[in-house]
């Protein structure tokens, strides 16, 4: 492939009104941004790339395109990420004559970003670029479950052109898709068809509605530990705090609880891409949305910069760093197997995955309860069912 830097436009921002940080302490001074004057060069020493798609067609939501100028901007006025991540701003990405074109630029550029091991972060653009990622994926012959931070279920039974509200119907329905497993985060069942639920409840999809979520929001983080691609949509955000979307519900997340869930998936251990999309500066009042996805973008980051690769090491047995537990539970032949880390007192469940060899799952310490209590938690059976395709 040709330098991944033509594939872009150089970052272009205006100096804010009003500087709160000093140069050293602002969110530029620790990245390599890509100018008019200088392209970056070795991205494979780069452990994050942030890429701007400016693309609202295919879309019920075309003035996205504007968002990515706009959240950078907010972005850049925040402070620097804790650390020494080494971050590159590749700018934002020329469009393409039609949106396919577009598609198959994108897919061409995370193919790319993945054989660097160079996590992509997406500032879209609307969801309708979303199947991009499917295509890169399948591509690199890499299977992957896709989480979704969003308020609908984006999938219409009649098969109708792929677009923001059914990108999911371009994924599940092509043949040589690598996509195994759908959870989604904060969906509001007065937004969603039944039919559409309970077709993915029947697949075993995790759906968590928001106010669950809420009840119990350190729980979701297990569910991204084990996502390969993690995707949000701004309107999972209620309209009060995100109203620069052209879906808004009254109903959604509050904007602290968006920052935590994406520290969640910067902090996931499997996590090969992030993507945040459908903001719409048009209808943003005084730049609240943008400001916001800004801060989003900045927690998924800071996650990143602090995540401890824990699920490589599960299988070495070491006693200083995990603790193994196992549970008898009544009707079960053998015992469920729990694995708790010491250093970051995440909790995993082991399972036979054929083979002799072993396989980790993701839980958490409520999931451990449950087995104490004599009750074998969903996360188990779905865990299950999933090894065996």
């Amino acid at each position: 492939m040709s330098d991944l830097n033509d594939y872009f436009d150089p970052v272009s921002i205006d100096s804010p009104a009003i500087e709160f940080l000093n140069s050293q302490a602002g969110f530029a001074h620790n990245i390599s941004i890509h100018t008019e004057s200088s392209s970056i060069k070795d991205l494979e020493n780069f452990r994050i790339a942030l890429i701007g798609i400016p693309e609202g067609r295919n879309s019920v939501n075309p003035g996205s395109s504007k968002a990515p100028d706009a959240v950078r901007s907010e972005l850049y006025r925040l402070a620097r990420i804790p650390g020494k991540l080494k971050i590159a701003d590749l700018g934002n990405m020329k469009q393409g004559t039609t949106f396919n074109d577009t598609l198959a630029g994108l897919s061409d550029i995370l193919v790319t970003l993945f054989e660097l091991n160079t996590l992509p972060v997406i500032i879209g653009g609307s969801s309708a670029l979303i199947p991009a990622l499917d295509m890169a994926f399948s591509r690199t012959n890499t299977r992957y479950s896709l989480t979704a931070i969003d308020s609908r279920i984006c999938y219409n039974h009649e098969k109708q052109h792929k677009n923001t509200l059914n990108y999911l119907g371009s994924i599940i329905d092509k043949s040589d898709s690598t996509f195994t497993f759908y959870s989604n985060i904060g969906y509001q069942t007065f937004l969603n068809d039944q039919q559409v639920l309970n077709r993915f409840l029947r697949k075993g999809s995790d759906l968590i509605r928001v106010g669950d979520v809420r009840n119990s929001i350190s729980l979701m983080e297990p569910l991204m530990r084990d996502s390969e691609a993690i995707v949000l949509n701004i309107a999972a955000v209620r309209q009060s705090d995100a109203p620069g979307t052209a879906c808004p519900s009254p109903n959604g997340f509050y904007g602290e609880e968006i920052c935590l869930l994406s520290r969640f998936a910067g902090i996931s251990d499997r996590v090969k891409v992030f993507g945040l999309f459908d903001v719409n500066p048009e209808f943003d009042v005084r730049s609240q949305t943008t400001a916001l996805a800004a801060q989003i973008i900045w927690f998924f980051l800071e996650g990143f910069s602090q995540k401890q690769y824990e699920t490589p090491l599960l299988g070495s047995g070491d006693p200083g760093r995990f603790i193994k537990y196992h549970v008898k539970v009544t009707g079960m032949d053998d015992d469920l197997i729990f694995v708790k880390s010491n250093l970051t007192e995440r909790w995993w469940m082991e399972l036979n995955a054929g083979d002799s060899s072993e396989a980790f799952v993701a839980c958490s310490h409520d999931d451990y309860l449950k087995a104490n209590r004599n009750e074998v938690p969903e996360r188990w059976f779905k865990a299950v069912e999933r090894l065996k395709h």
